[in-house]
């Protein structure tokens, strides 16, 4: 009885072991990325490489991995973080969700499109991206996380879309070039401090749906 269930225990180890190795971490044509236990392996997730990606990044939609094609759909926690030399980065239409800190630190990015297909944008996910200049959100994205744009001191414009319900705290913080915004009958909630030290707005539209506004929200908005 004893060795059965020795050996039960073994496989189900085994099993387990089998399991947690579809994650692993490879490079293809010097992108990282690893198999996503979300979605059975059957996709795969940008990740932070050995090294800093530096230059034109373009993120392709799919990619073939020892003989098996499998989509990219999602840009991990920190992929792109402290990534300062990278200059642009091409995200494709594949790409489902962009985890926390994603670029936080990518002081190089003038630019970004994010594609439709996007409906998670994470806590922090382009903070401190100093040279960002303008960014649209697309429509599929219902939530912005906290602290989203966060130091963003050279965003002069964005475009909130009518599918954004919610507004976290600190997302525009320091965004000190934006100079109007106007926030979408969608939105009913906007965080704390979401647009504290916007020390050059100079005009903001909110709508009759907005029901809470936390403390602090447009402080320092001079």
């Amino acid at each position: 009885m004893k060795r059965l269930i020795s050996k039960l225990t073994m496989v189900a180890f085994g099993m387990l072991l089998s399991s947690s190795t579809t994650v692993w971490g490879f490079n293809v044509n010097g992108i990282y990325y690893e198999r996503s236990l979300d979605y059975y392996g059957r996709v795969v997730a940008v990740i932070k490489g050995e090294e800093e990606y530096t230059g034109s990044v373009i993120i392709p939609s799919s990619i073939n991995y020892d003989g098996i094609v499998l989509p990219v759909r999602v840009i991990s926690d920190s992929a792109f973080k402290g990534c300062s030399g990278l200059t642009s980065l091409t995200i494709p239409s594949s790409v489902t969700s962009i985890g926390n800190n994603a670029f936080s630190g990518c002081s190089g990015l003038t630019s970004l499109t994010i594609p439709s297909s996007v409906t998670y944008i994470g806590s922090s996910a382009f903070s401190y991206c100093s040279g960002l200049t303008s960014i649209t959100i697309p429509n599929s994205v219902t939530s912005i996380g906290e602290e989203a744009f966060l130091g963003c001191s050279r965003l002069t414009s964005i475009t909130i879309p009518n599918s954004v319900t919610s507004i976290g705290e600190e997302a525009f913080h320091s965004c000190s070039r934006l100079t109007s915004i106007t926030i979408p009958n969608s939105v009913t909630s906007i965080g704390e401090g979401a647009f504290s030290y916007c020390s050059g707005l100079t005009s903001i539209t909110i709508p009759n749906s907005v029901a809470s506004i936390g403390s602090y929200a447009f402080y320092y908005c001079i």
